[in-house]
């Protein structure tokens, strides 16, 4: 079964909290509600969001100042966070919404439309990466177990060959993975979000650095101890 991704929806108003459950669940992925900024940081500690959609006025920590206890959090600092606010005072306070590290800043009332499709856009682009560290992590677990048997048992060849057929399929994996990044990219080619062009950009980097370790794992390469990259 795949796992769905977690939306973290921070408002201080249940009405509002309702009504952002209703606009977004469409989008079939499991909505986590938190009424305040303390509420929204104690959800951090657990789970793993895909994006978070935080309100800027709400009492006590507002979004600003929760955007900043975000961001400097090393678990939390690159999730996406989009602002929705009910005011508008211009520029500078746009600005200080993109200072805080907000990937978007949504005046209400806003388009439900446009909010379901730029909160997909970072749904997809966090299960893109979901799926390209387990992969990563199913390379350095079998590796390892392989590396460990033929030691064992002294069967370095049939090693090979089972390393051989495992790199052989974890290409084609990725490959796939490749499909989906492009097709995607490609779509956000005429995108005015530049910060979703900017997302999408990193986790192509991240898809070329697995693509060199495999083919640098590949029998003949001479990189059998090439190390994968990381997945930060």
């Amino acid at each position: 079964m795949v796992q769905k991704a977690k939306i973290l929806l921070v408002d201080d108003r249940p009405e509002n909290l309702l009504a952002l459950e209703a606009i977004l669940s469409a989008l079939d992925q499991t909505l986590v509600r938190a009424s305040s900024g303390e509420e929204a940081l104690k959800a951090l500690l657990t789970d793993d969001f895909a994006v978070i959609l935080l309100d800027v006025q709400m009492p006590g920590m507002d979004g600003f100042e929760t955007a900043a206890h975000i961001k400097r959090r090393e678990r939390t600092r690159d999730i996406p966070i989009i602002f929705l606010t009910a005011i508008n005072h211009g520029p500078h306070h746009t600005f200080r919404g993109y200072a805080a590290g907000a990937v978007d800043y949504i005046s209400k009332p806003f388009d439900p439309w446009v909010l379901r499709a730029k909160v997909s856009v970072f749904v997809e682009l966090y299960m893109k990466n979901v799926q390209l560290r387990e992969q990563a992590s199913l390379l350095r677990l079998q590796l390892d177990n392989g590396g460990g048997r033929a030691s064992a048992n002294g069967a370095g060849a049939a090693e090979e060959g089972g390393r051989t057929g495992l790199l052989t399929e974890l290409s084609a994996r990725l490959a796939s993975v490749e499909e989906q990044a492009e097709a995607l990219s490609k779509q956000l080619d005429d995108s005015a979000d530049a910060a979703a062009v900017a997302t999408a950009a990193h986790l192509e980097r991240k898809l070329t650095g697995l693509r060199r370790a495999l083919d640098a794992l590949e029998p003949g390469s001479g990189g059998s101890s090439t190390q994968l990259p990381s997945q930060n």
